[in-house]
């Protein structure tokens, strides 16, 4: 009986899983129908443009949609590895791949010492709460590299640098996951493997096609994209006669207008903001347990994306998967914002593309869901870079937290905590 009951408790996340995907391979599959605008445009249209302009040898040099670096390229031509499927069909079977591969990382990784299941179950639930457009954006296969990366790194740091490099060039945001790596060795190892393989990488795509760098030069006259943090100030100008715009600019709804630019510079300057925050952390971190990368790789994307001037609906695939590494570590201390990024995940389904419309606008049930939303993400934000000092900074907490973390208070940098012996 006892047998029986473990292995019925093996396969209930696999279950669970089949049957949540199921759901979204229906979605964008069109078989069941989700209100409010196609979420599968993007790969029906855009990404087999892409592909059409890829296969004959360039990057796509004059679409300023096109704003990835090199390595998207390969995600874009994926679907060429399912020549018996239709372009989509083969795009949308290789994320559920990648979907399962984070899975099957997670629940190896639960049974590791001081590793639980809590991470498989927090991707499990995350995902669909973000509905189809989890599968219809390419987001997810990278966020796969960047959670493979984090599960590697407490043990093999030169893993977790060239998977970040790797990750990096496909969509920029994995070069954060080497914020967090312990002083010392490993860290010399994990940021000397990043160097490397991004050198490598980057230097074989210029020789492989012309183009592969000029989306640096894309977003020069970027707005606000309509579901930032920054957008709300324009939704609200709206009900009061402001004379900006909404439109498609750079493959993204913005605002357009008057003082979009200040808005657009603010949030520039809140990322900058964030960015020195982490470089004082890591300047000032001292404690480093296994878990200090995953929680300060969640910590840095979730700053950058809460202050950015675009907050696409997939972006928060990033921080559902960031969040599960989080929570994989029985001593993590990221429980609550990862609960408050699941929440601002249900949200964003009800926001795009349910809502949408009401979005565009400005409408005060758009309005709501957007302050909802974002407001979950700077609470987020604010509590995991409180919690993350509080954890690594000598001097920012007291005993009994240095001992329930397993590390010493005013540990050099030099020498490990327990958790990492």
């Amino acid at each position: 009986m006892t047998g029986r009951a473990t292995a019925g408790a093996r396969a209930l996340p696999y279950a669970v899983w089949a049957l949540t995907r199921a759901g979204l391979l229906l979605c964008v599959y069109k078989v069941v129908a989700v209100p409010g605008p196609d979420v599968t445009v993007d790969v029906s249209v855009i990404y087999r443009g892409w592909y059409e302009i890829l296969r004959a040898g360039s990057y796509p040099l004059n679409d300023v949609t096109w704003q990835y670096p090199p390595a998207a390229a390969l995600a874009v031509l994926s679907p060429a590895l399912l020549p018996f499927l239709e372009y989509a069909s083969a795009f949308f079977v290789l994320v559920l791949l990648c979907d399962a591969l984070v899975l099957g990382l997670l629940l190896g990784a639960a049974r590791r010492p001081g590793m639980r299941t809590a991470g498989a179950w927090t991707w499990i639930a995350g995902v669909p709460l973000l509905g189809p457009t989890a599968y219809a954006r390419y987001d997810l296969m990278v966020t796969a590299v960047a959670v493979a990366a984090l599960l590697a790194g407490a043990r093999r740091p030169r893993v977790l640098g060239a998977l970040a490099a790797f990750g990096a060039l496909l969509k920029v945001w994995p070069a954060l996951l080497l914020v967090g790596v312990r002083r010392g060795r490993p860290a010399r190892r994990a940021w000397s493997a990043a160097g490397l393989t991004a050198a490598g990488l980057a230097a074989g795509f210029t020789l492989w096609m012309p183009g592969g760098f000029a989306f640096l030069a894309f977003q020069r006259d970027r707005g606000t994209e309509i579901e930032s943090l920054g957008a709300l100030v324009f939704h609200v100008a709206r009900w009061f006669g402001w004379e900006g715009r909404v439109e498609m600019n750079y493959g993204s709804v913005e605002f357009l207008g008057p003082y979009v630019a200040l808005v657009s510079r603010l949030a520039l300057v809140l990322s900058v903001l964030a960015m020195g925050w982490l470089v004082v952390w890591r300047l000032r971190a001292r404690s480093f347990t296994v878990h200090t990368a995953a929680d300060a790789a969640f910590t840095a994307v979730l700053l950058f994306t809460t202050t950015s001037r675009v907050i696409s609906p997939q972006y928060l695939v990033w921080l559902v998967g960031l969040a599960a590494v989080c929570l994989a570590f029985r001593a993590g201390r990221i429980v609550l914002p990862a609960a408050l990024v699941l929440a601002a995940s249900g949200v964003t389904l009800l926001e795009f593309p349910i809502g949408f419309a009401q979005v565009v606008a400005s409408e005060a049930s758009g309005v709501t869901l957007l302050v909802v939303r974002n407001g979950l993400l700077v609470a987020a934000s604010l509590v995991a870079a409180r919690r993350l000092w509080r954890a690594a900074v000598p001097g920012a907490r007291s005993g009994k937290a240095d001992e329930a973390s397993g590390a010493a208070p005013g540990r050099g940098a030099g020498q490990p905590s327990r958790a990492l012996r």
